[in-house]
């Protein structure tokens, strides 16, 4: 066997992050062929090469499937990871022994006085494994791919679904692409899915957090955000005119930290919204006001769908909004110069309906397409520069704010109350206290967002209309198959190795959890399925 021994899992998580992949590079291109090779080498896959496959992600990307089944078995788990990553900025000139576990850990060693008392701890004790990738996810990948071999060698009585995506970093691209071919796969096959299985790593919830976690449910993700569309003039007279800045420092001030958005379920609170990302619209520097600024909001959810939160969202804007006319008109009023004119709100959705009606669809759809095919520019500034140009065809509007969603949108999940995760709930406690002393906790609701949020969508929530209404890019650049998602009606859990600062230049994995603990833990995860 390949990857059955510590040492043995120990090498393939090496040769994994070796193969780096982050988010938009050639890496991240090439990663599922050389997988597909690796997996290649199973007598399980010589015999059945066709239960390996390529899915189109876009832009050149791929997912993989490999499935192991078995002739008499219809409960199928799908074991989902992904296998892009974010960069590696911080290492600077050193960038590339964040691909190297073993050389970066001896160079960590080096230098550990230079680091925390925690990392310096881990650092001198051998006892992790550092690296792009090592925590967050590739060793989840890993681990599947030891539970395929297994399985395969032994003949056990269940199927098995590999699947591996890109993207999920930035947008989420392969799991949306992948939703179809889930649904697709297990018809050709006669596929029952049962269960979910994600690996992606026990997240601190604290600064040196010690304890291990496993999750029933994943937190959703949303970005609100809003176009400010003022009125330009020269610096020399600014009150004949409204800076975009000063309309959206209003909101600003009003969206960050605030609670309005606020869920708590199973005693977990969801985090305060921050603003992801702010910025000028205006290109060049010149003594001329901006008359546009952008600004995308993160928001996280727990049962809150995309309509309560664009209803709340539209309302706190119209408010922050009425108070800087009131201030606005107060300053006017103290210069003895007359208001520009009543700050506007809207949806996207009515803008694109007023711009419709006065200029028909076809103008409409040039001035979308404009934008839609620009590869210098993300989803999220293509709907900016999308509901802009909009607007300057109805500057009778401005001074205006359009509110809108960009890209991505992450569905928060939950199975906590399914009697399989209860159960499965219970044996992870039983056998990490019972054989290692560890007292797991489980959290309902990953706090590190996943690709868990494309599975199991509620299929009585309509409220992802208002998404698509009020998302510029929608069905163009950008889409989720939400009819899909709802037919992918089963339980899912979150189990993965124990490790510490994902995203830094410390990101770093457990040893013992990694190749001892959560092996043994998974494949008594799987066979509990194969009975229940």
């Amino acid at each position: 066997m390949f990857w059955n021994t510590q040492q043995q899992l120990e090498d393939l998580i090496c040769q994994l992050v070796s193969w780096d992949s982050r988010t938009g590079t050639e890496g991240e291109l090439h990663f599922p062929f050389k997988l597909k090779d690796e997996l290649s080498k199973l007598d399980y896959y010589r015999e059945h090469p066709h239960h390996i496959a390529l899915h189109d992600a876009g832009r050149e990307r791929n997912a993989l499937t490999a499935l192991y089944r078995h002739d008499d078995a219809k409960k199928t788990i799908v074991l989902m990871s992904h296998f892009d990553t974010v960069h590696t900025k911080e290492f600077g000139s050193k960038s590339h022994l964040a691909f190297t576990p073993r050389e970066l850990g001896h160079r960590f060693r080096e230098i550990a006085d230079d680091f925390s008392p925690d990392n310096k701890r881990d650092a001198l004790s051998g006892e992790y494994l550092y690296g792009r990738g090592t925590m967050d996810m590739k060793m989840g990948l890993a681990l599947h791919m030891h539970l395929i071999e297994k399985a395969a060698e032994e003949d056990w009585p269940i199927n098995l679904l590999l699947l591996t995506v890109p993207d999920e970093e930035v947008d989420s691209a392969g799991m949306r692409a992948a939703v179809d071919r889930l649904e697709s796969i297990a018809e050709e096959y006669g596929l029952d899915y049962s269960l979910f299985l994600n690996s992606e790593p026990s997240f601190t919830q604290y600064p040196d957090d010690p304890n291990y976690y496993f999750y029933s449910g994943s937190i959703g993700k949303i970005m609100p955000s809003a176009l400010f569309y003022g009125v330009e003039t020269h610096v020399g007279e600014p009150l004949r005119g409204l800076n975009a800045h000063y309309m959206s420092s209003f909101l600003n001030q009003e969206m960050e930290f605030t609670d309005i958005f606020s869920e708590e379920e199973y005693g977990e609170r969801s985090p305060l919204p921050v603003a992801l990302k702010y910025y000028d619209m205006k290109k060049d520097y010149s003594a001329q006001t901006s008359n546009h600024v952008a600004v995308l909001y993160n928001v996280f959810t727990m049962q809150q769908n995309a309509e309560d939160i664009f209803s709340k969202y539209h309302y706190l804007v119209e408010q922050t909004m009425n108070q800087c006319q009131k201030q606005y008109d107060e300053i006017c009023e103290r210069e003895n110069i007359p208001p520009v004119g009543r700050i506007r709100t809207m949806t996207y959705q009515a803008l694109h309906a007023y711009i419709t009606e006065k200029f028909g669809q076809e103008k409409v759809d040039r001035i979308i397409a404009e934008y839609i095919g620009r590869d210098d520019l993300d989803d999220r500034e293509k709907s900016m520069h999308i509901a802009n140009r909009m607007i300057t065809y109805c500057k009778e509007l401005v001074p205006l704010v359009v509110t809108l969603f960009a890209p991505p949108y992450y569905p928060a999940v939950n199975a906590s109350e399914d009697p399989l995760v209860r159960s499965l709930s219970s044996l992870t406690n039983d056998f990490l206290g019972n054989d290692y002393g560890v007292e797991p906790k489980e959290i309902h609701y990953f706090n590190g967002i996943s690709d868990l949020s494309y599975v199991t969508y509620d299929k009585h929530d309509d409220g992802w209309e208002t998404y698509q209404a009020n998302t510029p890019v929608w069905d163009r650049t950008y889409s989720i198959p939400f009819e899909s998602m709802q037919k992918l009606q089963a339980p899912l859990i979150n189990i993965g190795p124990f490790g510490k600062d994902p995203h830094k230049l410390t990101e770093r994995l457990h040893k013992k959890s990694a190749f001892e603990i959560t092996p043994k833990l998974l494949e008594a995860v799987v066979k509990h399925c194969i009975t229940h």
